[in-house]
């Protein structure tokens, strides 16, 4: 049920569920949240857990034509937000990017997403809104109890995008203010798509 689509049609896919997003996300007492994601899978193996994924090639992929769906990407956060994930990681640690590690590719991709789902659902691209799921689970933005933290500082769980084994983010780091971190990184990309877009 994967269904290949263009950064036009995320946006259009975005516009349609933006008001039941903000509406679920008031209900929780919280913005609507971007989270990014690699599947921890192969190349070309893509996730129902996420709205959208990204292969290998830069190809956009989506599992469900509402964006709104609550889907199972982030524990105690999957309501009133949106999940974008990379078709990579398999086999990496923090001290290793593994065999399948995050294409150049796909970064420009998802930082070409995440500049798109920003603007269409009214939300500033910053640590509050979208996070990766390292960040997330780290809890970064104090949004889960004190003590349910589970990322990169705390038994790392889960650190997806932690860092990105390219040249600008090459290592692990646990310091979230660190412009090297994957989720400094995607964001910073991500701000600059969209002041590229706005000229």
């Amino acid at each position: 049920n994967m269904k290949r689509v263009t950064l036009k049609d995320i946006q259009r896919l975005a516009e349609k569920a933006r008001i039941q997003l903000w509406e679920d996300a008031k209900n929780m007492q919280r913005d609507v949240k971007i989270y990014l994601h690699w599947t921890a899978g192969r190349y070309g193996q893509r996730f129902n857990d996420y709205h959208i994924n990204i292969d290998q090639d830069g190809s956009l992929w989506v599992s469900t034509d509402d964006f709104a769906e609550t889907l199972p990407h982030t524990w105690h956060r999957n309501t009133a937000s949106v999940a974008v994930a990379l078709c990579c990681g398999y086999g990496a640690t923090s001290n290793d990017i593994g065999p399948y590690p995050p294409t150049a590719k796909q970064i420009e991709a998802m930082a070409q997403v995440t500049a798109v789902l920003a603007k269409a659902l009214w939300l500033t691209i910053d640590r509050d809104r979208i996070m990766t799921h390292a960040e997330a689970a780290d809890n970064v933005d104090g949004l889960l109890p004190e003590g349910d933290e589970y990322g990169p500082r705390n038994g790392c769980e889960r650190w997806d995008l932690q860092f990105l084994g390219t040249a600008e983010s090459s290592t692990f780091l646990t310091d979230y203010d660190d412009p090297r971190t994957g989720g400094n990184v995607m964001r910073g990309k991500a701000l600059w798509y969209q002041k590229q877009w706005e000229k």
